[in-house]
């Protein structure tokens, strides 16, 4: 009977899972809520029709009972415009996370290098690191950036928005995907110049903070002639460049520094 090995690349892999599942598993959840709700807007879509269903289950089993004004979370334009910002600055939280926990942390502590000295090199960790978040930050980012396009777009008779708002123009396309991708390579590039948890994540998060802003509130204007998808795909192809360049810088970075210590050595 024979037994199969692990592949050197799913080592590393597995480790970062391990390591960083409570990351994952508020994301998940996170993924969950935020789905959750644009589906639960999508099926109560109507104000008039929430609010009956409000008198209904509130005011009219109690004879004196005087009609209230429905939760304002249960209004349309409250939900999605609340959703909206959400989804749009989500991006902050995973560059944060990623110059602090995923890299600035490893570097700080010597875990990183506790890792090199078994057979790992420092790209192998780094592509390791890399995947492990990038897989589920893309693929959820993409299914809710669906779901709210989708949301968005068949309640438009109900919904007082614009396209060009950052609350709707982020989140409800591929921008969404390539500001978060851009988020993980900042911080990444962060944690892997600073090599400390708390600057690494000050200066992601303030990167982020500032593409987010930019791409979301001033792209657009740039533009004579304003029309959704242009801005959006041009965006995107904008931020998924400035992505390769921080990977690329990652890397060379963190080769040339463990060159040198390991010459040094």
């Amino acid at each position: 009977m024979t037994t199969l090995a692990m592949s050197p690349t799913a080592r590393p892999q597995r480790a970062v899972l391990r390591l960083h599942r409570p990351a994952l598993i508020v994301w998940g959840v996170f993924l969950l809520l935020a789905a959750g709700a644009l589906l639960w807007v999508q099926a109560s879509r109507v104000p008039a029709e929430r609010a009956d269903l409000h008198y209904q289950l509130t005011c009219k089993p109690f004879p004196d009972c005087v009609p209230d004004t429905y939760f304002v979370l249960t209004d349309v334009n409250n939900v999605v415009n609340f959703l909206g910002e959400v989804l749009s600055y989500v991006s902050i939280a995973v560059a944060a996370w990623a110059g602090a926990a995923l890299i600035g942390r490893e570097l700080e502590s010597g875990n990183a290098r506790l890792a090199w000295s078994q057979s790992v090199t420092p790209a192998r960790w780094l592509t390791a690191k890399l995947t492990a978040a990038a897989v589920p930050l893309a693929g959820g980012t993409t299914l809710l950036a669906l779901l709210f396009a989708w949301v968005w777009t068949t309640d438009q008779d109900v919904l007082v928005t614009n396209w060009s708002w950052d609350r709707v123009l982020v989140p409800a396309g591929p921008l969404a995907v390539a500001l978060v991708l851009f988020a993980l390579a900042a911080g990444t590039l962060a944690g892997v110049a600073l090599r400390r948890t708390l600057p690494a994540l000050a200066t992601a998060a303030a990167v982020t903070c500032a593409a987010r802003y930019f791409f979301g509130r001033k792209w657009d204007n740039i533009w004579p002639d304003r029309h959704f998808w242009p801005v959006q795909l041009t965006a995107t192809a904008v931020l998924l460049a400035l992505t390769a360049l921080a990977l690329t810088a990652a890397y060379a970075l963190l080769g040339r520094r463990t060159r040198i210590k390991g010459a040094a050595v």
